[in-house]
């Protein structure tokens, strides 16, 4: 067996597990890694501005690659730095392995120069940690690490590597290496039976995709299921694009920000609710006891702890997303004929086009709704959004239409503000092709835009769309209802204080455009994206939207209070057609 320097094999097993872009920053205690990384000739290393934006860099290319991202660090605050990233992955089930460096072994328990216990500290944000002791585990620790990250409910995984460590040599031969097996529950067949038993009983059924579809690539076949048994999906935010927003099954969006009203009413006349990989997150349940109802529910995760975490399931199942789905649509093939359209699968349609919110506002400053009917009308169905924490992020879940899996991306139970910049740059790198389009808030675009810096200096392009209000909005409107007060959270507009976003981005060698009409929403977008592929850096449209605006949500999904505006049609007569997908 050959003999290399353990870092060498490392970066051979990065490469042979898909890695071929990481994200980091070199520091005394992880070089030798660095030394290994300049042979590759297959793993690219962008040098980020902050080690929280390399968690987010790597977590934005997993999520459109379906592989793991890679971040890196040295010893000390880079590893603390890096926890909100890791919290974020383990919300949203993103497979990411964060490596750091670590003070040699002799004094870790000396105080020694950025030496602290990263692997204990990560533990609860992360699926396993590991402080690697031995120069001979590295090998199988990275293997290991990947396969944590990938099995099962999909999440992180963090390598602490004492300097001295890193810098032994092992017996190596990456000819005889590969990927450790990863294992996938298949369901148990009585009860995927039982399960279309029910749903072919029910009155008023309704299909709920999680983001553990969307995550096991199985969107297609879910959507074959609905059409085969003529069902309505409502996909939860984490599955936005899952089925295409103009498909007549679509019925919207359920919660208590991120819905939309016929989402909302449509479930809440359902009677029988199959949900496969969803959490019962609270944003999107609200009152569990208005939530649950008399309906009854079927619940299909990968992660058996998931299973009654919120509320007990009437029939519960351990599976992969893809193979209880694929199993499902075997299932109702056998028991039953492809089904016709009836009126409660009609109503999926009906209530998306009877119970809307306005968007078509004219008004200077412009209204958010206007920004998002804009950006509807504006960007093909390829375009991949992405978006993190606010009231413009619940304005998109509430507005925007998504048409393809994988091509909306949100930081959705941890929501770090911050987060889109560097998401951007990852997204951007594992679909190059793509159209990439940040959906920002003038708060949240402060927190990591020194990764603007790392976009224009390696070429990665992409535009960013931002809702400036001045406030922390998200803050300010609790505060006014639920506090009668409006406190801490002015960071400015036009009264001298607040930044100009046009001047940051040019002084990071990007492009930047204000707006102030809703006329001039259009012509800005189709400047930032020719400039911005022209030139190959980022491009933003700052628009300054209106101050007082609020979100329209509320304590529990029938009791949503309307802060705008709202479109009630008369119902119209249903016509018999069979739904397809787009």
């Amino acid at each position: 067996m050959p003999k290399m320097p353990v870092m060498e094999a490392v970066v051979k097993i990065l490469e042979d597990e898909g890695v071929d872009v990481v994200f980091g920053i070199p520091g005394a205690a992880i070089l030798p890694l660095y030394k290994a990384l300049t042979k590759s000739q297959k793993i690219r290393h962008l040098t980020v501005r902050h080690e929280e934006g390399a968690t987010h860099a790597a977590d934005g290319w997993a999520r459109v690659t379906g592989k793991v991202g890679v971040a890196i660090g040295t010893s000390g605050p880079a590893g603390t730095n890096m926890i909100t990233g890791l919290y974020t992955c383990q919300g949203d089930s993103i497979p990411i392995v964060c490596i750091t460096g670590q003070a040699v072994r002799p004094i870790l328990h000396k105080e020694a120069f950025q030496a602290v216990n990263i692997a204990e500290i990560a533990k609860p944000v992360t699926k396993k940690t590991y402080c690697v002791l031995e120069t001979a585990q590295i090998p199988q620790v990275f293997r290991e690490a990947f396969k944590i990250a990938r099995e099962g409910r999909p999440g992180p995984v963090l390598i602490d590597l004492p300097l001295d460590v890193q810098r032994g040599e092992v017996e190596y031969d990456p000819a005889i290496d590969a990927p450790l097996e990863v294992f996938k529950p298949s369901p148990d067949i009585r009860k995927i039976r039982r399960a279309v038993e029910m749903l072919l009983q029910a009155q008023r059924p309704i299909l709920m995709m999680g983001g553990g579809v969307m995550l096991a690539r199985a969107c297609e076949e879910f959507v074959a299921l609905a059409e085969h048994l003529q069902i309505p999906v409502i996909p939860t935010y984490m599955a936005m694009g899952g089925i295409p927003a103009d498909h007549p099954l679509y019925g919207g969006m359920v919660g208590i920000q991120t819905s939309t009203r016929g989402g909302n009413k449509l479930f809440l006349e359902s009677d029988v609710v199959l949900c496969i990989g969803n959490r019962f997150a609270d944003r999107h349940t609200g009152d569990v006891a208005v939530y649950r109802g008399e309906r009854k529910f079927i619940h299909i995760d990968i992660e058996p702890t998931q299973l009654g975490k919120v509320f007990p399931p009437d029939l519960g199942i351990v599976a992969d997303a893809k193979l209880a789905v694929e199993a499902l649509l075997r299932v109702a093939r056998e028991m039953t004929p492809r089904r016709t359209p009836s009126p409660w699968s009609q109503k999926a349609a009906d209530y998306r086009r009877r119970f809307r919110r306005k968007m078509d506002f004219d008004q200077v400053p412009v209204k958010p709704q206007r920004v998002f009917k804009e950006l509807n009308e504006f960007f093909n169905p390829d375009t991949i959004f992405v978006t993190a924490i606010g009231l413009y992020q619940i304005w998109s879940g509430q507005f925007q239409e998504i048409y393809k899996p994988g091509t909306y991306f949100c930081c959705g139970q941890a929501g770090p503000l911050g987060w889109e910049v560097p998401a951007c740059i990852g997204v951007k790198l594992g679909k190059p092709d793509a159209q990439v389009v940040g959906v920002v808030g003038d708060y949240s675009f402060q927190f990591l835009l020194g990764d603007l810096a790392t976009a224009v200096q390696n070429k990665v392009p992409y535009v960013l769309v931002m809702l400036n209000n001045g406030y922390l909005s998200l803050i300010r409107q609790p505060e006014k209802y639920l506090y009668e007060m409006n406190y801490g959270v002015d960071i400015g507009y036009d009264d001298g204080y607040g930044p100009d976003f046009v001047k940051i981005m040019e002084g990071m060698k990007a492009l930047g455009k204000r707006v102030l009409r809703p006329e001039e929403i259009k012509p800005a977008l189709e400047w930032a994206v020719r400039e911005s592929n022209r030139l190959r850096v980022p491009a933003l449209v700052e628009i300054r939207v209106d101050r007082e605006t609020d979100a329209s949500m509320g304590a529990s999904i029938d009791k949503i209070v309307e802060r705008d505006p709202v479109i009630d049609l008369p119902a119209e007569e249903p016509v018999a057609t069979t739904a397809t997908a787009r």
